[in-house]
């Protein structure tokens, strides 16, 4: 195991999860909503943040599937040793995580089920730019509309409408976090 594997944890685990977790749930009750979360430092490539959700989210019954160049050996060991999570590919994964081109086509990860619609994969997207700007966002916890970048705004409008099955997205960048979940509209 090396030094890498064992660094980049929070500092103060019950502190620092507490905080991101509130962070993290906030973006996903508020659309559109962007907030910085840090408190972990993955290896590269996954982002301060991306890393911080993880480690607040994941455990040993929520596998991760790591997308493109997000799936190295030094991701894999720190995600293990800091989570205890298992690997799976896109079709068992509580999780993934990578650029949206890595992670598509959409299809491949669980949406839930009609008894289940909570048996669904949460997507964490990272992307180069997120702003207040972009696409039109309503529903759900959006007192009129939101705007936000989005990576594909079709493929995501397309995910919204088959709610209450569907995916939800975390969308990250360095230190900053904002989510879509399915119940969001788009357009």
């Amino acid at each position: 195991m090396s030094v890498a594997t064992l660094q980049g944890g929070f500092v103060d685990a019950p502190r620092d999860a507490a905080f991101a977790f509130r962070k993290i749930m906030n973006v996903m009750a508020r659309p559109g909503t962007i907030e910085t979360v840090t408190g972990a430092t993955p290896p590269a490539p996954l982002s301060q943040t991306a890393g911080t959700v993880l480690l607040t989210l994941a455990d040993a019954d929520t596998p991760i599937y790591l997308a493109g160049e997000a799936d190295t050996p030094e991701v894999r060991g720190w995600l293990a040793f800091h989570t205890g999570a298992p690997f799976a590919g896109p079709s068992h994964a509580t999780f993934a995580v990578g650029q949206w081109q890595d992670l598509l086509p959409l299809g491949r990860f669980p949406i839930g089920t009609p008894e289940y619609p909570d048996r669904s994969a949460t997507l964490i997207v990272e992307v180069d730019v997120l702003e207040a700007s972009g696409a039109r966002l309503t529903g759900p916890g959006i007192k009129t509309s939101a705007d936000l970048s989005l990576p594909d705004a079709d493929e995501m409008a397309a995910n919204s409408q088959l709610f209450p099955l569907g995916l939800d997205f975390y969308l990250t960048c360095g230190d900053r976090i904002a989510a879509l979940p399915r119940s969001t509209r788009i357009g």
